[in-house]
Order: C-alpha cells, then sequence, then structure tokens
C-alpha cells in the first residue's frame, strides 16, 4: 500500500472579452511553485500559497514562462499514466469558478493543434504505449465509459437508449457504481475520439454573463485499463485493471454575477451544492490526516460526508481511498473575480493535505467472482431455509437461466404467481434478498462477457447512435466525425422556410427512395417526417422517389383532406416536383424542395419559367400564396379595422347607457337612505334648544382648554394616513419604472417636521403653510418623498406634488425608452444638467448635522467650554464640536494666537424688540421647542402620547416645567427685573462684547472629505459667521478650526431675552464622497428601512380564529379608555391516561422565551384543553360565561396565511367553566375547560406522528362575555405541537427534569404555556364627534392596486401607518438629545459657578443670593448658594414632614394616584410644580417628582382643588377609602339606587409580544401585603414587564408587573425608620410591594432596570452629595 498525496496544480488564464470589457487588471503572480494573490482592495494584503505546479498561461505563448497544454499533460498526464501502468487507480478533476478554464485544462479545443487538453492527449498516449509494446505475453483491453451529473442526477452520454436517470447503487464489494452504465470497448484512440466527441455533444452547456459555453453538470470520463500477461512456464494469466477517472467539475458561481434566471439559476444551486460537498469532503480528508500524522497513538475516526452529492459519493474511492489523485485548479487573473479566485486557492490548499493508500490492482476479477458466488451461495441458503427455495427456481426461469423440474412443483404447489407474491409479501426481507440476488447476477454476467461480446455491443451502440441521428433528420459524415446538417449532393431533400431569416434553411428532411411519409407522430403507422400544427393530418402527405429514364423524380400525393400547396397552388392529385419548388403543408410549414441533380441539368439549360430569379424565401412563399388564391391583403385588412371600428362603437354606447342606468340607481338608493336618516334622527328646531349653562372655569382650566383645543386642530394622523395611502400607487409606479430602465434611483415615503435639528426648507412647505403660520401653535408634519441616488451617493426630498410632476416625464422616458439608446455619457449629461427626471442637482458641499450652545454663562459672567453633539435630521449623532463662549471687554485686543489660528474682527449684531418678537410669535405658532413648548408636545401627532385630561396646563408649557428646562434656568422667574440692574455689564443701551472660539470637530466619518463650520443667532439667518474648510480623514487627532470670532452688540431687551432661552445654531458642512454600491441582484431595488432600534425577531401574533357558533356582530366604535388590565393566561393540553384521570402532556420550554413552549402530545389519545385567566381583582373585569372556543389554521409553519378561509375551524365542547381560588393568591382566577377530539379536524398533520425536526402549530380563540361589556373578548394564542407514537415514554427536557429534581415544583405546573395579554375596556364612542367621522372617513389604499412592472420590486412595499410610528421615535429621539445639551450646559454652568465662589469671588456670590433670594420659585434643597443655616432648617424641616408621613403610611393601602406612563409622569411634576407655590410644602421639592410614592403625595394635598387630575386609563382597584372618599361614594352609590344606569363598554384583547432583550435577571427578595415575611423569587426584567418565578429554574411565569403602569419609589429615611437597607418599593394600581437586593450596588442595578430615569437621579444626588461633603 502506497500512501502519498493528492497532486496540486494551479492555472491562471488570460483574460476574456468579459475582463477585457471591464478593463480588469491582473492580481495573480507566480514565482517557482508559489502563487500570490493580491487585494485590489487592499494592495499590502497579499496572500501566498505553495503548490506541486503553478502554471502561468496569462500570457502569449511567446513568452517564455507561457505553460502550454503539453506542459501541463507532462507534468501530471504522463506521471497518472505511468501509475495507471502499474496497476494503480488514478483521478485527475479541475476545479474553479465558471468559465476559468477548467473544461480548457482537461478536453481542450481538438481540432486544434497543441490545444488539446489532458484527457485526449492521456488517451492517445495510452495507445501509442500499447502499440509499441513488443511483450508477446502482455496484451491489454481498454474500455470507456462517459457520464455526466446533472442536477444531481447521472445521465450516460455514450448510449442513446439511456435517456432516463441512471441509479447509482453500492456494492458492499465493488462500493458505488452507477447501474446499466454503458461501458464501450473500444481498440484506438479514433475509437475514444468518436466516443468523446458525441459525449460532448450531448453535455448540458449554457451561456451566463460570465461564460458563455458554461458547462451546467460535472463529466466524469472513465477509462478501464486492463493488463494481462500470460506465464508460459506455469500456464497461469495475472490481470491488473486500471481506473482512469478523469473529471471536468462545473464551476463554482455566485447568481449576481452570472446572472443566473430560472433554469440556469436552478443548476447553479445543484452545482454550488454538489462543490461545497466536495469542499467538505476535502476538508474532512485533510483534518482526518493531519490528526492522523499528528496522533499516532489514537485514531480519530471522523464522518466524511460522501453520500452528501452524487458527485462526491462516486468519487469516494478517488479523494481519499485506493487512488493517484491530481487537482487542477483554475483561476481568473481578473480583480473583478478576487473573492472567487482566493476561495479557490483556499480549496486547493486545503486538497494538498489528503493522503491517499492507493494499491496495486490484480486479478480482481478472480477474487470478484469467488467472493460474488460464495454471496449468490448463501442468499440462496437463506432462501431456502425461509421455506422459499421454490421462488430461486422461478427467478432462474425469469432471467433466462436453465431450468429447473421444481417450476412445475412450485406451479401446481403455489397454483398462480398471485399466491406466490402473497408468499413473497408474508416472508420479511425476502424481497430485499431477491433483489439483492439479481443486482449480483447481473454483476457476475458483466464480469464474464468476453472482450469480443464488449466490441460487438459496442458497435451495436454506434450503429444505434447513427440510425437515431438519422431518425431525427441529422446527418453524419461518414467517418463517423463531427454531427450536423449536411447538404447533399445527390439526394433529393426538403429544407425548413421561417420567417425569421436566421431560422431558416435549418432543417433538412431528406426523400428517401421509394416513399417518404408526411404526418403526426400519433398516426396508425409510422411516420416518416412528423410535423404538428392544427392543420397536419395524421397522414398528410407521400413523396415518392422513383428512377426513370429521365432521371431520378419525386412525386408530392397528398391524402384525402389535407392541405397541400406547390408554389401557391393547392394540389389534390399527384404532381412531379422540381428542384425549387415551394411546398407548404397545412398553414404554417413552408419547404423549398432541392434536387441536387435535377438542379445541375437544369442549370445547364434555360431556367424554369416557374422558377424565379429573385430570392426564394418564407415571404415569397406566402406572397405567391395569396396571389394564386386571389386574397387582397389590403382590402381584407381594411374591412377588418371597419367590423372592429363598429364593434368599438357599439360596445361604448351600451357600456355608456349601463352606467347612466347604475348611477340613476345609486342616486335614487342614496335619496332612500337619506329620507331613512332624516326619519330617525329629525333635526331639533332651533327655538326648543335650551341654552347651555355657562360653566365657571378656572385660569388653569380654561388654559387647558386652550391647550387641547389647539392640540385637537392640529392633530396629523389621519390626514398623513391619507397622503401615504392615496399617493402610493404613484411611489410604486416611479420604483417599477426606475427598476425597468436601471436608473438605480430608489423612492420611498418619509415623514418630515419642523424642528430645531431638522428645519423644513421652505420648497418642501406647502402654500398654506405661510398662511396658517401664525395661527399654528403645534410642528408641522409633511409627507415628502425620499429620493436616493445610488448612483450618484444623494439623497433628495421632493413634495408630493413634485413627484406627480416627475412621473409624468418618467413615462415619457419610459415610452420612448426602446427608440434611445442607453448612452452613459448621456446619462452623466443628464444628470448634470437636469435632464434626467430620476435626478436632481446636488451640492458640492452637504449639511453633516447642526449643534446648539446657549449662552446663559455670559448673564453672570463667567467662560464656558461646550462639547456639543452634531445631530443630523434623523437624530444620528455624527460628531462632536468644541465651541468657547466667553463675555470680553469693549476695548480688549483678540490676543495673538499664532499662524494656526484664524481671527476675525468684531462684528456688530443689532437685536430689534420688534424683529426679535416677529421672530418669537412665528416660532412659537410653529411649536418649536426654541420658545419652551415642551418636547412631549413636539413628539405627538396624532393616537400617540398622553389624553386630554393628562396634558400640562398653558402657562406650564410656556414656562418651561420640564426637568432639563428647570435645571437649565434656575434664575429665570427672577432674571426679568433684578438681573437687569444688578448686572453691571447688561445694562439697556450698553455695548456687550463677547466672543465666539470654534475650537475642534471630533468624531465625523471620514465620507465626508472637507469640513467647515458656520454659525448664527437662531433668527438671524442671513448673517451667518463661517471657518475655513478642513480636510478630514476620519482618523487621528480631531480637527482644528481655532476660529475666532467677536461680536459686539447694544443691549436690549431681547437680547437678554435670548441669552437667557434661546442658543446659537452651528451647522457642519461636509463634501460627501460617493461611497461604492453593492452590485444590485437583478437590478431589483431592496426595500429599505428608516433606522430603528435593532430587535432581534419576534413571533408572529395571528388574528382570532372566527367563531363558528356565533352571529358576527358589528363591532361598535371605541372611544376614550375607561380602564386597562393586565392578564396572564395559562393554557394546558391533558390526556387521558390509563387510569382515566386527564394529565397536562408534557411541555418542552428548551426555547428560553417566555410564554413560549412545545407540547408533546400522543397520538390517538383523548384531550382536553384548558385555560385559566390570572389577573388583578378590580371592579369592571368580572367573566360571565365562556361563549365559545374554536381551533383552526393548522399548518407547519409559525406564520399563518390569514387570507385563506380555513374549512378545518373546529368549535370546541364547553365542559366546565368558573372561578377558582388558589390558596394564599388574592389575585382572580378564571379557569374553563373545553373537549378537543384532533381527528375531527381531519388533518394529516394531526393524525399522523410528526417527522423530526418538524412541529405542528395551531391557533386557540376562546371568545368570553363580560359585565358591562357590548360584545365578547377574544383571547388568542398560537400553539406549538409535536405528535409521537401513542406507546411513546415521553420524559421532560433537561431543564424540566433539573427543575423536578429539585423538589420545589410538581410536574404538573411546568406543563403549561403562559401568555400575556392586555385588556383595554372602552367607552362607547360618541357617534357625532369629529374626530370619530374623520376616522370613520373610508380612504382607499392604493398600495394595493397594480402597476405595470410590479413583479419586478421583489416584495417592496410603501410605508404605510408603521412609517408614523417611527416617525415618532425620531421626533423623541430629537427631543431627548436637545434635553441632554439643556442640561449639559446648566451642569456646566454650575459647576464653574461653584468653582467660581470657591476662589472667592464675594462680589458675584452676594450678587447671585441676593437674585436667588428675591426669585418666587424656591431653591432646590441641595442648592450650595443656600447658607449654611438654611440649609439646616429646610433639611430639618423635610426629615420632620416624612417622618410624619411614614407613621401614618403603611403597604396594606391601595394606590389610586399612580402616573401610568412617562407621559403621565409630567402630571405628578405638575401637581408638584402648583405645591411649590405654597409655603407650607416648600421642604417636599426634590429634583424628579418621581422619587416621591403617589400615596405620600396625596397626603400633602390641603384643598381638594390641588389634587392632580385621577388617571382614566387605568383601573381604580377597590380598597380602603379615606372617609371623604367613602362619603362621596356612598352619596355616588345613593344616586345609582334611586336610578341604575350601567355602563357599557367595548373589549379589546391584545397579546403582548415578549421583548427579546433582557435588561436584568437574578434573586430578590418580597415583601407584599398579607405576607408574614421576606420572599425570594428569581425575576427576569423584560422592559416593560417584569416577569417573576419560583426558582431560576422555574419554566412557567408566576406573576407580571407593568413597569408602564407602575412606580418605583426610593427613600434613604424610609430604609432608615424601617431598618431595611438596599431596599426601595413599586406601586401598582392594585397592590404596593417592597423588594430588597443583597447589596447596595444589586440595589442600584435593580433600579437601574426597573426606571433608569430614577436611577441616574439617585446617583446625581448621591455624587453631587460626596462634592458638597469634600468641599465642607
Amino acid at each position: 500500500m502506497a500512501a502519498a498525496s493528492v497532486k496540486v496544480a494551479v492555472r491562471v488564464r488570460p483574460f476574456n472579452s468579459r475582463e477585457i470589457g471591464k478593463e480588469s487588471k491582473c492580481i495573480i503572480q507566480m514565482s517557482g511553485n508559489t502563487t500570490t494573490i493580491i487585494n485590489p482592495k487592499q494592495a499590502k494584503d497579499n496572500k501566498s500559497f505553495n503548490f506541486d505546479y503553478s502554471y502561468w498561461s496569462h500570457t502569449s505563448p511567446e513568452d517564455i514562462n507561457f505553460a502550454s497544454q503539453m506542459l501541463v499533460y507532462k507534468d501530471i498526464g504522463e506521471e497518472m499514466l505511468l501509475h495507471a501502468f502499474e496497476g494503480y487507480n488514478v483521478c485527475i478533476f479541475a476545479y474553479g469558478q465558471t468559465g476559468a478554464g477548467k473544461s480548457y485544462t482537461m478536453m481542450g479545443k481538438q481540432d486544434v493543434k497543441d490545444q488539446q487538453g489532458i484527457i485526449p492527449l492521456m488517451c492517445e498516449d495510452l495507445f501509442t504505449k500499447i502499440n509499441d509494446n513488443a511483450d508477446n505475453s502482455m496484451s491489454y483491453s481498454v474500455e470507456v465509459s462517459y457520464m455526466e451529473i446533472y442536477c444531481e442526477r447521472v445521465r450516460d452520454l455514450l448510449n442513446p437508449k439511456n435517456k432516463g436517470n441512471l441509479r447509482v447503487r453500492e456494492h458492499p464489494l465493488m462500493g458505488p457504481y452507477v447501474e446499466d452504465l454503458s461501458k464501450l470497448a473500444v481498440t484506438s484512440y479514433n475509437d475514444i475520439q468518436d466516443l468523446m466527441d458525441s459525449g460532448n455533444k450531448a453535455r448540458t452547456v449554457a451561456a451566463t454573463n460570465m461564460n458563455e459555453t458554461s458547462s451546467r453538470s460535472h463529466a466524469v470520463f472513465n477509462i478501464i485499463f486492463t493488463q494481462k500477461r500470460h506465464d508460459a512456464e506455469t500456464d497461469n494469466t495475472s490481470e491488473k485493471v486500471s481506473k482512469i477517472s478523469l473529471v471536468d467539475l462545473a464551476g463554482s458561481e455566485r447568481a449576481d454575477s452570472t446572472g443566473a434566471k430560472g433554469t440556469r439559476l436552478k443548476e447553479g444551486a445543484n452545482i454550488n451544492k454538489s462543490l461545497t460537498t466536495l469542499g467538505k469532503v476535502i476538508s474532512a480528508l485533510a483534518e482526518d490526516s493531519g490528526s492522523n500524522k499528528n496522533k499516532k497513538k489514537k485514531k480519530v475516526e471522523s464522518f466524511i460526508p460522501y453520500r452528501d452529492s452524487v458527485l462526491t459519493w462516486l468519487l469516494r474511492e478517488n479523494l481519499g481511498g485506493n487512488s493517484r489523485t491530481a487537482m487542477v485548479a483554475a483561476l481568473s487573473p481578473a480583480d473583478i473575480n478576487y473573492d472567487e479566485t482566493l476561495s479557490t486557492l483556499r480549496y486547493a490548499d486545503r486538497a494538498k493535505q489528503i493522503r491517499c493508500n492507493a494499491v496495486i490492482n490484480e486479478d480482481p476479477n478472480n477474487r470478484l467472482v469467488r467472493e460474488l458466488k460464495e454471496e449468490v451461495s448463501r442468499l440462496k441458503d437463506l432462501l431456502y431455509a425461509q421455506g422459499l427455495g421454490d421462488i430461486i427456481e422461478m427467478t432462474n426461469a425469469m432471467t433466462g437461466m436453465s431450468p429447473s423440474p421444481s417450476i412445475t412443483a412450485l406451479s401446481s404447489r403455489a397454483g398462480s404467481i398471485a399466491s406466490l407474491h402473497d408468499r413473497i409479501m408474508f416472508s420479511p426481507g425476502s424481497e430485499e434478498a431477491i433483489e439483492r440476488l439479481k443486482e449480483t447476477e447481473k454483476i457476475i454476467a458483466e464480469l464474464n462477457e468476453t472482450w469480443e461480446e464488449k466490441l460487438r455491443r459496442t458497435e451495436a451502440i454506434r450503429m444505434e447512435r447513427e440510425a437515431l441521428l438519422a431518425e431525427m433528420g441529422v446527418a453524419m459524415r461518414e467517418d463517423g466525425g463531427t454531427v450536423g446538417v449536411f447538404s447533399p449532393k445527390k439526394t433529393p431533400h426538403l429544407v425548413n422556410l421561417n420567417e425569421d431569416p436566421l431560422m431558416s434553411e435549418c432543417l433538412l428532411y431528406y426523400i428517401k427512395d421509394g416513399i417518404t411519409r408526411v404526418g403526426r407522430v400519433d398516426a396508425s403507422s409510422r411516420q416518416d417526417i412528423v410535423l404538428s400544427g392544427h392543420f397536419i393530418k395524421d397522414e398528410h402527405c407521400t413523396f415518392t422517389s422513383s428512377t426513370g429514364p429521365m432521371g431520378e423524380t419525386v412525386v408530392l400525393e397528398p391524402c384525402e383532406g389535407a392541405e397541400t400547396y406547390v408554389n401557391g397552388k393547392r394540389v389534390t392529385e399527384p404532381t412531379v416536383l422540381k428542384s425549387g419548388n415551394r411546398i407548404i403543408l397545412g398553414k404554417s410549414h413552408v419547404f423549398r424542395f432541392n434536387h441536387p441533380v435535377q438542379a445541375r441539368a437544369e442549370r445547364e439549360r434555360t431556367p424554369c419559367a416557374e422558377t424565379p430569379v429573385e430570392p426564394v424565401d418564407w415571404a415569397f412563399a406566402q406572397r405567391e400564396l395569396l396571389e394564386k388564391q386571389g386574397i387582397d391583403m389590403k382590402q381584407e385588412m381594411e374591412q377588418r379595422l371597419q367590423e372592429l371600428e363598429d364593434q368599438y362603437r357599439k360596445e361604448r354606447e351600451e357600456a355608456n347607457n349601463l352606467l347612466e342606468q347604475q348611477r340613476l340607481d345609486y342616486e335614487s338608493k342614496l335619496e332612500a337612505l337619506q329620507k331613512q336618516v332624516d326619519r330617525y334622527y329629525p333635526e331639533a328646531p332651533e327655538e326648543e334648544e335650551e341654552p347651555e349653562e355657562e360653566v365657571q372655569w378656572t385660569e388653569r382650566e380654561r388654559e387647558m382648554a386652550v391647550w387641547s383645543f389647539r392640540k385637537w386642530r392640529c392633530y396629523q394622523f389621519t390626514s398623513l394616513r391619507d397622503l401615504l395611502w392615496g399617493n402610493a400607487i404613484f411611489l410604486k409606479e416611479a420604483n417599477a419604472i426606475s427598476v425597468e430602465l436601471k436608473k438605480k434611483v430608489q423612492f420611498q415615503f418619509v415623514l418630515l417636521t419642523d424642528t430645531l435639528y431638522s428645519p423644513l426648507p421652505p420648497d418642501l412647505l406647502p402654500p398654506e403653510a405661510s398662511k396658517d403660520r401664525e395661527i399654528r401653535h403645534f410642528p408641522r408634519t409633511i409627507v415628502a418623498v425620499e429620493v436616493q441616488d445610488q448612483k450618484n451617493g444623494a439623497t433628495h426630498y421632493w413634495t408630493l406634488e413634485k413627484l406627480r410632476q416627475r412621473l409624468d416625464l418618467m413615462r415619457e422616458m419610459y415610452d420612448r425608452a426602446a427608440d434611445v439608446p442607453n448612452n452613459t455619457t448621456e446619462d452623466c449629461e443628464n444628470v448634470m444638467t437636469g435632464g434626467d427626471p430620476f435626478y436632481d442637482r446636488f451640492p458640492w458641499f452637504r449639511l453633516v448635522g447642526r449643534a446648539f450652545v446657549y449662552l446663559s454663562n455670559l448673564l453672570y459672567p463667567v467662560p464656558l467650554v461646550h462639547r456639543v453633539a452634531i445631530v443630523s435630521e434623523k437624530g444620528e449623532v455624527k460628531g462632536f464640536l468644541r465651541v468657547a463662549v466667553q463675555a470680553i471687554s469693549a476695548d480688549e485686543e483678540a490676543p495673538d494666537y499664532g499662524s494656526g489660528v484664524r481671527q476675525s474682527g468684531t462684528a456688530k449684531i443689532s437685536f430689534e424688540d420688534q424683529q426679535y418678537e416677529k421672530f418669537q410669535s412665528e416660532s412659537c405658532s410653529v411649536g418649536l421647542s426654541r420658545s419652551g413648548i415642551s418636547q412631549e408636545e413636539l413628539r405627538i401627532v396624532e393616537g400617540e402620547g398622553q389624553n386630554a385630561e393628562m396634558v400640562p396646563s398653558a402657562d406650564e408649557v410656556n414656562n418651561n416645567t420640564s426637568g432639563a428646562d428647570e435645571l437649565e434656568n434656575p434664575l429665570k422667574a427672577s432674571l426679568d427685573g433684578p438681573l437687569d440692574t444688578t448686572l453691571e455689564h447688561l445694562k439697556i443701551g450698553n455695548v456687550f462684547t463677547f466672543r465666539v472660539t470654534v475650537l475642534q470637530a471630533s468624531s465625523i466619518s471620514a465620507e465626508y472629505a472637507d469640513i467647515f463650520c458656520q454659525f448664527n443667532f437662531i433668527h438671524r439667518h442671513d448673517e451667518a459667521f463661517s471657518t475655513e474648510p478642513l480636510k478630514n480623514t476620519g482618523r487621528g487627532p480631531p480637527l482644528g478650526f481655532y476660529h475666532v470670532q467677536n461680536i459686539a452688540v447694544e443691549v436690549t431687551k431681547s437680547f437678554v431675552d435670548y441669552i437667557k432661552t434661546q442658543p446659537i445654531v452651528f451647522e457642519v458642512f461636509g463634501h460627501y464622497q460617493k461611497q461604492p454600491f453593492l452590485p444590485l441582484c437583478k437590478d431589483v431595488i431592496s426595500p429599505l428601512r428608516p433606522c430603528r432600534r435593532q430587535f432581534p425577531r419576534v413571533m408572529p401574533l395571528s388574528k382570532p380564529v372566527p367563531a363558528t357558533k356565533l352571529t358576527a356582530m358589528t363591532r361598535p366604535q371605541a372611544g376614550p379608555c375607561h380602564s386597562k388590565y393586565d392578564l396572564m393566561v395559562f393554557f394546558e393540553i391533558c390526556e387521558l391516561e390509563a387510569n382515566g384521570d386527564y394529565i397536562p402532556a408534557v411541555v418542552d420550554h428548551r426555547g428560553g422565551m417566555p410564554c413560549h413552549g412545545t407540547f408533546l402530545l400522543h397520538q390517538g389519545l383523548q384531550r382536553r384543553i384548558t385555560v385559566t385567566i390570572v389577573h388583578e381583582s378590580g371592579g369592571d373585569m368580572e367573566w360571565k360565561e365562556i361563549r365559545e372556543l374554536v381551533v383552526g389554521r393548522l399548518r407547519s409553519t409559525p406564520e399563518a396565511d390569514e387570507t385563506i378561509i380555513d374549512p378545518n375551524i373546529l368549535s370546541l365542547n364547553i365542559l366546565s367553566a368558573g372561578y377558582v381560588r388558589p390558596m394564599q393568591d388574592d389575585r382572580t382566577f378564571y379557569r374553563f375547560e373545553a373537549a378537543w377530539d384532533s381527528s375531527m379536524h381531519n388533518s394529516l398533520l394531526l393524525n399522523r406522528v410528526t417527522p423530526y425536526g418538524e412541529k405542528i402549530y395551531m391557533t386557540l380563540s376562546a371568545y368570553l362575555e363580560m359585565e358591562n361589556c357590548t360584545q365578547p373578548a377574544v383571547i388568542t394564542k398560537d400553539i406549538c405541537m409535536v405528535f409521537y407514537s401513542r406507546d411513546t415514554k415521553l420524559s421532560a427536557s433537561r431543564s424540566i427534569r433539573n427543575l423536578f429534581g429539585t423538589g420545589s415544583l410538581r410536574a404538573a405546573d411546568g406543563n403549561r404555556v403562559t401568555g400575556v395579554y392586555e385588556v383595554s375596556l372602552c367607552n362607547l364612542a360618541d357617534a357625532g364627534s369629529p374626530g370619530m367621522q374623520r376616522r370613520r372617513r373610508r380612504v382607499l389604499d392604493t398600495s394595493v392596486a397594480y402597476v405595470r412592472g410590479e413583479e419586478n420590486l421583489a416584495g417592496w412595499r410603501p410605508r404605510s401607518d408603521s412609517l408614523i410610528l417611527d416617525h415618532q421615535w425620531e421626533l423623541e429621539k430629537l427631543s431627548l438629545l436637545q434635553d441632554v445639551e439643556k442640561t449639559k450646559h446648566y451642569l456646566l454652568l454650575r459647576e464653574k459657578l461653584e468653582s467660581t465662589l470657591l476662589m472667592g469671588q464675594e462680589s458675584l456670590l452676594s450678587c447671585v443670593t441676593e437674585e436667588l433670594s428675591e426669585s418666587p420659585q424656591p431653591p432646590e434643597p441641595d442648592h450650595e448658594v443656600s447658607s449654611c443655616s438654611e440649609i439646616t432648617t429646610d433639611r430639618q424641616r423635610e426629615l420632620a414632614a416624612k417622618c410624619l408621613r411614614l407613621l401614618t403610611h403603611s403597604f396594606n393601602r391601595e394606590y389610586s394616584h399612580v402616573c401610568v406612563s412617562a407621559s403621565e409622569s409630567k402630571i405628578s411634576e405638575m401637581s408638584v410644580t402648583t405645591l411649590r407655590d405654597s409655603p407650607s410644602v416648600s421642604a417636599l421639592n426634590t429634583i424628579t417628582p418621581s422619587t416621591t410614592c403617589p400615596s405620600l403625595v396625596e397626603g400633602c394635598y390641603v384643598n381638594a382643588e390641588l389634587r392632580p387630575p385621577t388617571p382614566r386609563s387605568r383601573a381604580v382597584s377597590p380598597g380602603p377609602d379615606t372617609p371623604q372618599d367613602a362619603e362621596a361614594k356612598k352619596s355616588i352609590n345613593g344616586a345609582s339606587d334611586t336610578k341604575p344606569r350601567p355602563r357599557k363598554f367595548v373589549p379589546d384583547i391584545q397579546e403582548i409580544r415578549v421583548s427579546p432583550i433582557v435588561s436584568k435577571k437574578g434573586y430578590i427578595h418580597f415583601l407584599e401585603p398579607h405576607t408574614n415575611g421576606w420572599v425570594k423569587r428569581y425575576v427576569v426584567v423584560r422592559r416593560p414587564y417584569v416577569y417573576i418565578y419560583n426558582t431560576e429554574r422555574d419554566t412557567v411565569e408566576r406573576a407580571i408587573l407593568n413597569l408602564s403602569s407602575a412606580q418605583v419609589e426610593y427613600s434613604e429615611d424610609q430604609q432608615a425608620m424601617l431598618k431595611t437597607p438596599n431596599t426601595f418599593a413599586v406601586c401598582t394600581e392594585h397592590r404596593g410591594i417592597l423588594l430588597q437586593a443583597t447589596n447596595d450596588k444589586e440595589m442600584h442595578d435593580w433600579l437601574y432596570a426597573f426606571n433608569p430615569l430614577l436611577a441616574g437621579t439617585i446617583r446625581s444626588k448621591l455624587s453631587r452629595r460626596r462634592a458638597g461633603q469634600m468641599r465642607m
């Protein structure tokens, strides 16, 4: 046994025409046996590989380093041929991408000298060596087979009979082989060449973008070379058999590079699949060879995936077994194919490590025959042992073997073949044994076949192939060479004429001696020429060729009823044909008759009168036919056109009459409906209207009403949706035209809002915007079109009107696109000149982003250096800008900064009060936050945000009551009066000078090359100060502008107000460099989505299954939401056990996500479905009964096609329903149970055992009736199941077994699936409200309308309602960024002031203290400017108030004033802000109102009028009432007793998607009301829900907390009093929970997970406290 590595050679070819056209560069270098590839994107990134041979064939043969075909053969082919003569198996295969030159290396060009490949050269050399042999004792025989593997199917290329796919089988002795593959015996190289040529022409090739003759299959050319040596002394003959496998692999390819579509794409997928499997086999073999070399002690057997592909299965011995193997890797030198070439090199590098153990194959036939005969005898003994010996004799008789007398005995005993078949089916394994027996006997017969028989069989196959070609109408030369169509020199024949000149004279039909029949394929007798068509008879005509005294003549005789024309005349009698006659058979088959002998004789004489001088083509034959038939084509066309016009006129009149009749019918119906409405809703006369009593509003209520009215007027949700739906068809058409014209432009809807960071350009504002600018109090949002120019790397925004105008031009361009050639130069000119409607001019410099610097430090004055974020219009931080602002004296000269600093002179700016007031009114009217409108208002479009009851009042809006604004200007209320008199530098009329220095810009992307910055006052866009542009590389130190600008301003009231409230706007511009776009596959626009938070993919939520028993009810319009509840629903599927009990089926929770699980069910058992609903007890939530439980939508995928009507919906029989009360749980439990017979669905998915790896999905919907609700509520859940056989013992999953092993949980507790739902109880909507009428308006959604070319958009859809929700997030992001900048400025200013005070600037300290004392808003308790005595007094008062509240507070008390969401938390801010005006509660002021528990806030209200409004979006649970509440309830109850008015709600239950992001998880201790002590629970925070488990191994959720409706409280004093460190409280509407962490860090981590804002506030307070202690 000889172990040798695979020989690996690489060969690089010249450039092809495609690469030359793209001006490709060579990236391959060769030096000796080393091959180096250069990365075209990174020139220094070179990779080198060492191989056995490296062939440089990139240049011409004149190059001294050029590797020719002969050199490749001498290095590889001759060595392998020598191994074959030694008796080894040999294999050579070529690998590489498509078009890399594999087929050229292996086959070459056989008709060109010196360009033959390895295969023909090896075959020729083989017979040369055989002929040169002079040893008479040696004899040789050669057999060849040629097959291709196309789409994982094997085809025989040499035998025309084997048209179908051949089976690949595996024999225990011979290994894998192809059954019935023809092995043809050859005696010379010419025989092999003929077979090779015929096989090559039968191969499957096709044209792709990368290769015009791309091999679409793997070709395997096998040569079985047998050497026999006869020993005369011993009279013994020995044999050596070598199998030479020459493999030409199909090329690996990428669909986007080859442009494969349809069949080509399917072929490429199969090619890549087999090549991938080949790569896996090579990698596994290389690893196996490496492990065997390194670890000699213990051999590790690794799995080699041979069977994954037909190619690797057949080449198993050649790849890792008994073979000498060589691999030729063909490379492309072009840089555009860098990835494919590098992959090929790595492929070849792995193949070097494979070691093959080749052995000399001596006497294989004798050994095989012996072993096969032993196997035959063993199989016969097996059949005899089973009593089926007679079957062997029957088999022998059927296969042609010698008959046995036992056959008659078998016939007499069995009686018939049917009884014999029954016995075979009855005996297990007997059929397989007979099949194996036949297979083995077939192999024995093949091995025993003599050489003469093989030659005869080869000759018979050759004759059959020639006969088959002759039947197809294709001729072959006498030497058996090239196959093709030839014009014979003597035989008369027919050639076809076609309307397409390229298709004419492509078919040739011989007129043989005697009778040649023409007809259809399904004729009763065989037809020589087979035609098809409507007017071709089964037996159409005959051509009779006979030889007479005048020579050979051909007579055409049509059959009865057959349409046959000669030279345009219809013939019914036998007609003698002459050369050149035009023959038309039927209506569409046109031929020209050629008689070579007759034509030569005619040319010698005068031309025939019927032979035309002009060219005889299809048009001539048709024109001749019409003339002879007397048909005037022009007259026929005019008559037909007149008939069509009359028909069109008639149909149009009928359509108009029908439309008029329908219009009249609809008008009459509308009048009847209007009368009916007037009858039901008569208009009340004006005199009967009672005058409404005027409501006395407080100032606060009036301001809230005005704010709500303005808000309602500016709602845009419905109008934006109407614009999106109505214009979707135009957007879709523009994209479709762009794809077909290959413009590389994408269109998509976008929403733009006028904000500080993204002001709307004037060209995007509608015409009416300027008119309502002064009366509009909120920012305007418009629908625009985002145009992404991928060709130039630009993005533009169009209005909808501009889109329609450009679309008209696009349609014109599309209509004339066929006439205008696609010229790149013209396209570029159109782009630059604006002539192309798809493109817009784009400026050289583009806006990177905006930043804002506030000027409050000029009030004191102290210098500040700001680091502000540069924010784009989408809310993305593009970089940072460092700016210094300081006040200077008027006569102060700018210092000399050096040569690197740009110094500008002093600019004089005038602030006129009228101009500034006009700006303020406009900015206030458009709702920008620059005038103080809160960000919560900024990001509301419609339907999002708080309700009208929970909005801040107008005075709070104007005073900036948000936290960031309070932090920014603590002295705002006092600056109007005292500041003007105390600060000397800002006196009215003085000239105030300050300096703005633009220092550096950092973190700006390298895609912006040149960067410059300009800044201006927010209302003076025309007066901007600009820096010089700087080169930006994206790396290295920050860009240093160092631009100094002095600004002198005459102090006015407007200027003082400006530096208090308004910032300076900094705009950063850059030259955008076009980035290389990836090539678009199929020129299809990929759907783009705006930047959003990147969440993992979540499971789909199905719609409810339609009820079968309930009558269809129209859903009433829902009004304001009355209350909301969180439901936790447990789903169980119980199966009938042997003891008669229904036990919950096992649930597999290995997915790891909450509310997911797979039910493991048994086949054929009775089942019940149990549903348990758990929620907090509330007055509005009362379940009445379960109306119906339906299941349906059976499928094998998680997604359900809800558009298809499911016929297998099953309504289950309800067995029980009612409330249950578990021990030690005060929540409400409602449970119902139903019987489920899965066989009633009549679904194969439920009736069979689920195959491995599959899952069954089903949708369940429960319709429940609730008290005080107008219609049933629906709970829907998708159930996942796997069915096992009935007797399978199902054990719980690994995680569940660990859970049960602890003993803390019972098995039944884990066998359920949880669902989390939110119930909304809404009041009935007022049918007449304007808002409801707007929402009820039906707008046609044009996105579903079809446009031409829509199928090329690959699933792209116009954005719709989701765009509005995404825009909400963008606006929220912008508002948060603005708040962050304000807060950073305030903190920086405060730190600067504190450091100034510590340095001893007493004058400034006294000034600030005086301002603070005069401010009506008291300072914060921790503020450092207050005196120590005041701090102590305030601290004592605060502690006393807190202690008093804690003594009267208990956790059993139910909280009624809880902020529902982030927007509702502003109510508490309003409440606390209102309290700040009262001196008795001034000690309660804190930084954030959320740090005060709602129940504690409630106790500090003195008057009932100061209480915050109770949130209406959540239910208030019953609990202990205060005396005032009790009295109020008594009065209400008393009124209800006299006149009950039950409220009716519209229920809506929505399943909550489980967030895949875990904020925190771990153990924490709980202390709940009515409990005896702390309980340890495992908690997972997936915002906005907290999932509570018993232990870490618990797989079922036990409780949930909704953080969006909960209040998180933390108090150090409370911990000190209760002596419970590291605790905080969570207050919901229904209960209060105290939680304790293990240490201080854990507590802060939990606080951050529950409420990040509260955790940040606590950290800020602690840091300030530590800083104060250090200073003291």
